[in-house]
């Protein structure tokens, strides 16, 4: 306690002591002069040219043509749901374009989808939910469900998340 006392009355007495001038202040020093612009060596040995895709000598990351991933509409998808309050954790299987309510929310499922190449591998869906009875939204957007936590609901009760797409 003392040394926090005595820290604090050296802090406070330090302008003073500046505008008495009895700290100097130097200037800055003159900035160096510019030299010549680094060229670099191609020859030198670990330099990787950035054609390869991969990172080159001035940093430079060139991205390969890669092939977007295709994915599939499903007929609607799994989206689970936990009310906090009671700890009951509900799977609802919605067709896409329906709406239902559980509890207190409306949870409309617009899209679900998932990757044509492994369709048991991750969903996506694009959810709107609402407060019941209200216009307002609290959640729209997509949801993956390899990712919940990426673009999650953020309600005081509830938590929604993607489980699947089902294709029946």
């Amino acid at each position: 306690m003392t040394r926090l006392a005595a820290l604090f009355w050296v802090m406070l007495g330090l302008p003073a002591l500046a505008q008495q001038g009895a700290i100097e202040v130097a200037p800055l020093e003159e900035p160096a002069a510019e030299t010549e612009p680094f060229v670099p060596d191609y020859s030198a040995p670990g330099f990787v040219p950035a054609d390869r895709g991969d990172i080159g000598f001035r940093g430079e990351v060139i991205i390969p043509n890669i092939e977007e991933e295709r994915a599939e509409t499903a007929s609607g998808g799994i989206v689970r749901v936990l009310d906090r309050v009671s700890g009951r954790l509900s799977d609802l299987e919605l067709a896409n374009g329906q709406t239902t309510t559980m509890g207190r929310i409306e949870i409309s499922l617009s899209e679900c989808r998932y990757p044509a190449d492994n369709p048991a591998s991750d969903a996506y869906a694009y959810l709107t939910i609402r407060n019941a009875g209200e216009a307002a939204q609290v959640f729209e957007g997509w949801m993956i469900a390899s990712s919940p936590a990426l673009n999650a609901l953020d309600h005081s009760r509830y938590d929604v998340w993607v489980m699947r797409c089902t294709s029946s």
